[in-house]
């Protein structure tokens, strides 16, 4: 299994080795000494396994957690293909407000740990792409939050030349800059502190 730490603080891109033969593939998105070993403690404990099915051109996030409790998790696409990316918001983070991306697909496979209190969004480049979430808490929805995926300040490299579809919610989501001033964002030494937890 190849590693890559992304450009935001704890978040990591795994990359699984496969093995097709005339059957098939099989493959493992999470190998438990390899993620121990890139990002330093276990796998949270899961609390729930979701998928979301999506059409060419939807667009969802920039999602994250209200923190404390937060919420960690590991993405990966099973089927199809999206430009996933990882948005620190975590005010204190030595890289607050960068941004790193991934293609998830399902032929490379990949796999991405987005730690406590990371911003995560993707953009569906194929038809009926399947994102797959393992999550560190129970989903809430009023305990996600949204920020806009056009905010300039974040810039993130939204596709051109593709008709985008987004909820109403992340149609009128807030900047990083207003969630700051209302207080919405994690911190990120509260993060740190809670992820610390798993090594428990």
């Amino acid at each position: 299994m190849e590693t890559r730490e992304l450009a935001v603080t704890g978040a990591f891109a795994f990359t699984p080795d496969a093995f097709p033969d005339d059957r098939g593939v099989f493959l493992s998105p999470y190998l438990d000494s390899v993620f121990v070993e890139a990002v330093g403690h276990p796998l949270f404990p899961v609390e729930q396994i979701s998928y979301s099915v999506s059409r060419r051109g939807v667009i969802r996030g920039v999602h994250y957690s209200a923190t404390p409790p937060g919420s960690a998790k590991l993405v990966h696409c099973p089927h199809g293909r999206v430009l996933d990316m990882v948005v620190d918001v975590r005010v204190g983070s030595p890289t607050f407000g960068r941004h790193d991306t991934v293609v998830l697909d399902d032929r490379d496979r990949r796999a991405v740990y987005f730690p406590i209190g990371v911003g995560h969004l993707f953009v569906a480049l194929d038809e009926d792409s399947i994102v797959s979430y393992t999550l560190s808490r129970e989903y809430v929805p009023t305990g996600e939050l949204a920020l806009s995926p056009f905010d300039p300040v974040l810039g993130l490299p939204i596709p051109d030349g593709i008709e985008l579809v987004q909820s109403e919610r992340d149609r009128t989501a807030p900047t990083l800059d207003e969630a700051r001033a209302a207080g919405l964002l994690p911190e990120f030494r509260t993060c740190v502190e809670i992820e610390a937890s798993f090594l428990r």
